[in-house]
């Protein structure tokens, strides 16, 4: 029976009779058990006898929906039973595809055509075509901020545009309103907005159907046709919907007009959440459905923090300086700082980065914490930061894992291995990768082989004829180069070589079967780069899919010409849509590395957590981006109003605080706060974090170190 080791309180939400009360709010901090509520209501629905397709979950992106997956597999649950898991894209790719006839001459596609849905990936090759006349006539003036970030920049505008519900057309006005700068950056927004038309009407005209396009067919010329809200009426009549204040602006507007529908719904509410406010979601305006919900409950225990922990939290939050609502928190003692925060000081970044490693086994190796109890967090992981660490924990046999979602394909250590690799197995694209891309793939590719060792080994077998990539055979090579080598590595280089060769004499594979094949066929084998290695087949798993997609995504028969297509794209700095496979990897027991609002996103807890470069105004200090603006494109800035720096500051206040507390919602035991006096630059820094910190352990004591490690 669902609703065993629960609080009374969180039973009698889970049993209470289907449509008593009919709509519930259910609200409360990370760690409180919200989401075991809503999973255990779920499977207490399916218990008594509730169909299970007309139960409808209904969460902001794929991830966030796995525990109501994983909970479907387990024994207990009836054979068979599918409860639809959807966010609001999900929900919008399903109906167009159904009512496609129906809506798409009214909504500027042609109907004569199939639509044609596009990924992250697919979205920013179309727009790299639409933007190329803009670049070069110099449209975007002094802004000077890479290719790919340009695309996404403009990409992000018409999502916030579609997410939030105003009209594309009204991107450069919102811009230019609030600018306070220069009236040269208004010219640049004007030709952002000149691009976000024409790719607009570049994907109407070619049934190109980019993420901005699928909310907005289906909430402007879907949601309000009577026969397709009729048939969603139909067919759902109980709702769970986890993560509202993740959620965007228009989700909440269909959750607001379908809950006076539903036989019963659960609307589950973080109140430390939002932290997807860059992606559009809108904590504020979810809270506006609890007023429609004749039941609201709050949850304040949390099953995740200790009470040290949760006093660190009240601690940091009394420094930030101007959010008043935070200066009366309790003090925390000294006793509970000692046990909840560990200062790790170094001078340089690299023997900070020592004393973490050296930490991290001294609990999973001598204190034998499972690794996946530990998160290495920073602001920003870049690939030196990454690279040390997983190196250094690897070779102590520690397992770890990396997630960077927003990070370009080419940048992935194992995709650069197989596009150099595909490259050497398709000489007829004329496309030579660089010497270092060669040497790097066999490092990648060859188990055992270190980098000094392929260099010397590219050096002499890889060269270029008549524009097109050749690697000569190990065997002739002089005996001395060979011994130097080692045979077992040149077995497994010949080897490698025999398999590229074969496959080039042969007609081309679509490029996600040679990637699949190069995989299995090869590089998974013992001996081989891929072995055993969960990152590069996770890597291998997102590539293949990314490619398959991309196939599908472009009208083009040559699949040879296709495959060419694609790697031109990566190599021009494309950023990697997100896969599921990348999400479901938590389930390993490995250390985490990554950014800490990529932690935040996996929203699961942890014993550990190590605070890296603390002293870094990037904590709390969003990204850099020009041509776009995640608080002005929302529903509560004022059209006419301008973004000054003051609002820079507080916005940034604001952010720190929702990071600290959304981290140590999600800590059970500890937090290393790692910081060096000199950067990885060679720099001081003194960022607001380190500034919070040292205020409150001044405020503790004036005398007495804390947790010094």
């Amino acid at each position: 029976m669902p609703g065993t080791e629960l609080t009374p309180e969180q039973k009698r939400l889970v049993l209470a009779p289907v449509g008593e009360p009919r709509l519930a709010f259910l609200q409360g901090p990370a760690g409180s058990g919200k989401t075991t509520v809503a999973v255990q209501r779920m499977l207490y629905l399916l218990d008594v006898g509730v169909r299970a397709d007309s139960i409808l979950v209904w969460v902001p992106q794929r991830s966030l929906g796995r525990p109501y997956i994983e909970a479907l597999r387990r024994p207990a649950v009836p054979a068979g039973a599918r409860v639809d898991v959807l966010s609001v894209d999900g929900l919008a790719r399903r109906m167009i595809d159904l009512f496609w006839p129906v809506i798409a001459e009214h909504a500027g596609f042609d109907p004569c055509g199939e639509p044609r849905f596009l990924t992250l990936e697919t979205t920013q090759y179309y727009m790299d075509e639409v933007l190329e006349p803009f670049v070069q006539e110099g449209a975007f003036g002094d802004v000077t901020v890479p290719r790919n970030r340009l695309l996404s920049q403009i990409i992000d505008n018409l999502n916030k545009a579609a997410l939030v519900g105003f009209p594309h057309t009204e991107i450069g006005v919102r811009l230019i309103a609030a600018w306070s700068g220069p009236s040269s950056r208004e010219r640049v927004y004007e030709a952002v907005q000149r691009a976000a038309n024409a790719f607009r009407d570049y994907c109407l005209q070619h049934n190109l159907l980019d993420f901005s396009l699928q909310v907005e067919t289906f909430t402007r010329y879907i949601w309000p046709q009577l026969e397709c809200k009729a048939y969603l009426l139909r067919r759902y009549h109980h709702l769970i919907a986890d993560n509202l204040e993740e959620d965007i602006p228009v989700a909440h507007d269909l959750l607001r007009e379908w809950l006076g529908h539903m036989v019963s719904a659960l609307l589950v509410y973080d109140q430390d959440g939002g932290f997807r406010t860059y992606l559009g979601a809108d904590p504020q305006g979810a809270l506006v459905l609890a007023h429609l919900c004749e039941q609201r409950v709050t949850l304040d225990a949390s099953f995740v923090s200790s009470p040290t922990v949760q006093a660190l939290s009240s601690g940091l939050l009394r420094q930030a300086p101007l959010l008043r609502a935070d200066r009366d928190a309790p003090h925390p003692t000294l006793e509970q700082l000692a046990r909840s925060l560990a200062s790790m000081e170094a001078h340089f970044h690299t023997q900070l980065l020592r004393h973490v490693v050296d930490e991290v086994l001294r609990l999973t190796v001598d204190g034998h914490v499972p690794p996946g109890e530990v998160a290495i967090l920073a602001p920003f992981v870049d690939d030196a930061l990454r690279f040390a660490l997983m190196t250094e924990l690897q070779r102590h046999g520690v397992p770890v894992r990396s997630h960077r979602p927003s990070r370009a394909l080419r940048e992935e250590p194992a995709v650069r291995c197989l596009l150099s690799l595909a490259l050497l197995a398709h000489p007829q694209w004329e496309e030579c990768p660089p010497r270092s891309d060669v040497a790097q793939a066999l490092v990648q590719a060859i188990d055992g082989l270190d980098w000094v060792r392929a260099s010397y080994l590219t050096d002499i077998v890889y060269t270029t004829k008549e524009r097109r990539p050749y690697l000569y055979p190990f065997g002739q090579l002089q005996p001395e180069v060979q011994e130097r080598i080692t045979f077992s590595l040149g077995a497994r280089y010949s080897d490698l070589l025999r398999w590229l060769e074969a496959y080039a004499a042969g007609p081309p594979l679509p490029l996600d079967l040679f990637f699949s094949k190069l995989f299995g066929e090869m590089l998974v084998r013992p001996g081989y780069g891929f072995h055993n290695d969960y990152d590069a087949a996770a890597a291998t798993a997102n590539l293949v899919e990314s490619v398959r997609k991309f196939r599908w995504a472009l009208d083009v028969d040559n699949v040879d010409e296709l495959g060419a297509r694609y790697v031109r794209m990566v190599e021009g700095g494309v950023v990697a849509a997100q896969y599921l496979h990348g999400w479901r990897r938590p389930e390993r027991n490995a250390v985490f590395i990554g950014p800490a609002y990529t932690f935040l996103t996996e929203n699961r807890p942890v014993d550990y957590q190590f605070w890296l470069n603390a002293g870094s105004p990037s904590w709390g200090r969003r990204l850099y981006q020009p041509l776009t603006h995640p608080f002005v494109l929302t529903r509560h800035w004022p059209r006419e109003r301008k973004w000054s720096e003051e609002d820079e500051f507080l916005a940034g206040q604001a952010m720190l605080r929702g990071l600290v507390l959304g981290l140590l919602r999600r800590c059970r035991v500890k937090v290393y706060l790692g910081f060096s006096e000199l950067n990885p630059r060679g720099h001081e820094e003194r960022g607001p974090l380190l500034e919070w910190v040292q205020r409150l352990l001044r405020e503790a004591s004036r005398t007495r170190e804390v947790g010094r490690v």
